[in-house]
């Protein structure tokens, strides 16, 4: 047996008095990784460089210079309009198991605070909160955000995270924030605002075919899936073999979606050197 293997065999089989929660699997390549080290990394495998998921405040906290964070529009929670009940729960006791689950409100975490010593605007949706799907609260914090970049001539950040785009639980409440962030960003432009889009992996649905695809500067993590309809569904729809890498940041990149492909360590530098480059 290599090294490697007693490694992880090791790590499966901890011997009796070593601390849970010591180690973690990469979810790529599932070797089987120090914990402190992955942290270290923020969260990107030593091994294979895959990006792994990080919360919204988690996100906040590597881009954000420390105690320059201020949340905007906190209180803000959502409801359920339509009444909606699907075979496993009502939505309004999802709200409940979800808001428990992550200790976010929504799926979003919005507001402002410096880079590198350059006030912007923020907002960075989390794709642990019902798959990062887009409701009517995470619409609205996303058009408060943008209005205050207008107001206070900030530059914008959005990082999106979204495996579910629209939220079908708000029907078309939900379809309706697409238009509504994208008028937002539209006001943006108008007032001479540079908005910089960053997508994680997953960027899915109604948020990478409405303000997730409208930046000035799109970048995009290294293998991030993005697209509107995922790869398994494309296929089963059309039915055609779909190029090897399709709708991964990557691919996209090489076809002229994105500008820039962008590893984790190096974002909250780019931002900033963006920032300047733009003027703004």
């Amino acid at each position: 047996m290599d090294e490697n293997s007693t490694w992880q065999n090791s790590a499966k089989h901890p011997k009796r008095g070593v601390p849970e929660g010591l180690w973690v699997r990469c979810p790529g390549c599932q070797a089987v990784i120090f914990r402190k080290e992955a942290d270290r990394r923020l969260g990107v495998c030593p091994e294979c460089e895959y990006h792994w998921y990080v919360s919204a405040r988690e996100r906040i906290r590597q881009l954000i210079d420390e105690g320059t964070f201020e949340e905007w529009d906190a209180q803000l929670r959502p409801t359920d309009p339509l009444e909606f009940v699907d075979p496993k729960s009502a939505y309004s006791d999802r709200i409940v198991k979800e808001q428990a689950k992550t200790s976010l409100n929504d799926a979003i975490v919005s507001g402002t605070g410096m880079i590198r010593a350059r006030r912007v605007a923020i907002a960075v949706t989390d794709s642990a909160f019902m798959m990062g799907s887009m409701g009517s609260v995470v619409g609205e914090r996303l058009t408060r955000t943008i209005e205050q970049a207008i107001d206070n001539s900030l530059p914008l950040i959005i990082v999106s995270a979204s495996g579910g785009g629209a939220r079908m639980q708000e029907g078309i409440l939900s379809l309706m924030q697409m238009a509504k962030v994208s008028a937002a960003l539209a006001r943006l432009d108008k007032a001479g605002g540079l908005y910089i889009s960053v997508l994680t992996n997953p960027t899915m649905g109604g948020v990478a075919a409405s303000f997730a695809s409208l930046g000035d500067l799109i970048f995009a993590e290294p293998k991030a899936l993005i697209g509107f309809a995922g790869p398994r569904t494309i296929k089963a729809t059309v039915r055609l073999e779909l190029p090897p890498g399709f709708q991964t940041s990557e691919f996209l990149l090489e076809h002229g979606y994105i500008d820039r492909i962008v590893k984790r360590a190096d974002l909250k530098s780019e931002l900033a050197r963006a920032i300047d480059y733009c003027g703004k």
